[in-house]
């Protein structure tokens, strides 16, 4: 694979970097630095949202016929590496990363010109309706019950840890429309708005303080049939397809990011006038996960080569899955070693945008146990490392 860059993928470095430097405002930055996980604040997310969706880039990995950027391989890899040595904020997965690159793959006419260019303007915030209490990383088991009354599906059941539900206008949901032959068999992908009658949503806080996840419940929602994405009883393969989108990848650069400011933390002096790099321990910690990010941006080219191919990820995305969630936690256990006492501070109001409250220790150390506590949820949410490795073992290596 030749990944070096041709005289006009540089030119068009240099005006992202351009855009970047000028759309950029202390603010953003600061929120995206205060950012304790995968979801930033809704308020700044849809700041960003909005400057993105204005210049034409909100969506770039989208076809350019659906309102994407059109960019190639090279451009989105650019792009990626780019906001994240700029700390930039992240846009939200659910509607760019997901919902919108299912519906563009199983969506009918009528439901890609009605929902893509609300996606894209941000009018539609979006939420996903998988998990449930007894139904997580065996999403075939889900029981969510959906029963027809003539031309809707009424919902009864509740969904758990739905991210940013309650600040969510839309749900992608799979519900229970038959209990007949396999576990797979009888699911539907379904479309709603949360503002139908009977839905309810409870907040769930991680230990951390913050609160991303919720508990939402249906009681006789009733939902219209057009809602229904692909056919009724065969949203097991519509979810698959999701899933290849929210298991793709694109963390190498924000590794990177992530990597550097660790650095930054072991080459500050203590007061005992040491520094943590300096350790030879520690140093190979360091070292050792440099060559692991790498090994994780090549594995992302491959897959990001077969999508610019016009594939989908496919079960590799799998590969993808697991590698960023271990990466992921394991940066963050070095944070909180790097910071050592200064980890252990309870300081929330630090971590608020625009309140100027001086941090008790390192300035990017304010975020390091909540970025710990919240990253636990990473190697469950999306389907869990072991069934990953299942994946991978019997789809990828044929076992």
């Amino acid at each position: 694979m030749d990944i070096s860059f041709s005289a006009e993928h540089e030119r068009f470095r240099d005006d992202v970097r351009g855009f970047l430097n000028e759309a950029l405002t202390p603010e953003l930055k600061e929120a995206a630095s205060f950012c304790p996980g995968i979801f930033l604040d809704y308020e700044h997310n849809m700041a960003w949202h909005k400057v993105l969706y204005e210049k034409g880039w909100i969506a770039p990995a989208w076809p350019q016929e659906y309102g994407g950027t059109g960019w190639d391989l090279m451009q989105r890899y650019i792009w990626t590496t780019e906001t994240s040595l700029a700390n930039a904020p992240s846009t939200a997965p659910m509607g760019l990363g997901m919902c919108g690159p299912m519906l563009i793959g199983h969506g009918t006419p009528e439901q890609k010109d009605y929902f893509l260019p609300r996606i894209l303007s941000g009018e539609d915030y979006w939420c996903q309706g998988y998990s449930e209490p007894t139904s997580g990383s065996d999403l075939a088991s889900l029981k969510l019950k959906a029963e027809t009354d003539g031309d809707h599906l009424v919902l009864n059941g509740s969904k758990i840890w739905t991210t940013h539900a309650h600040y969510a206008n839309r749900m992608f949901i799979l519900v229970r429309t038959a209990d007949t032959g396999k576990p797979q068999e009888g699911i539907t992908f379904l479309l709603l708005d949360m503002d139908t009658p009977g839905i309810t949503v409870d907040p769930i806080v991680f230990a951390s303080g913050t609160h991303e996840v919720n508990q939402v419940f249906f009681d006789d929602v009733r939902v219209p049939k057009v809602n229904i994405v692909g056919e009724e009883n065969q949203g097991w393969t519509v979810a698959k397809y999701l899933l290849e989108f929210e298991r793709g990848g694109g963390g190498a650069a924000r590794f990177h990011t992530g990597l550097k400011r660790l650095r930054a933390l072991a080459e500050a002096t203590n007061n005992s006038g040491e520094r943590l790099v300096d350790d030879l321990s520690f140093a190979g910690k360091l070292t050792e996960t440099g060559v692991k990010i790498e090994a994780i941006q090549f594995t992302e080219f491959r897959i990001m080569a077969a999508i610019s191919r016009g594939g989908s990820p496919g079960p590799e995305s799998s590969i993808m899955k697991n590698l960023s969630a271990d990466m992921g936690q394991y940066l963050t256990e070095l944070t909180v070693e790097a910071l050592g006492f200064y980890a252990s501070p309870h300081q929330p109001e630090a971590r608020e945008v625009g309140q100027n409250v001086p941090p008790v220790g390192p300035p990017g150390g304010v975020t390091g146990f909540p970025r710990y506590f919240n990253l636990r949820a990473s190697s469950i949410a999306g389907g869990t490392n072991e069934v990953q490795k299942n994946i991978v073992a019997k789809l990828v290596l044929g076992l």
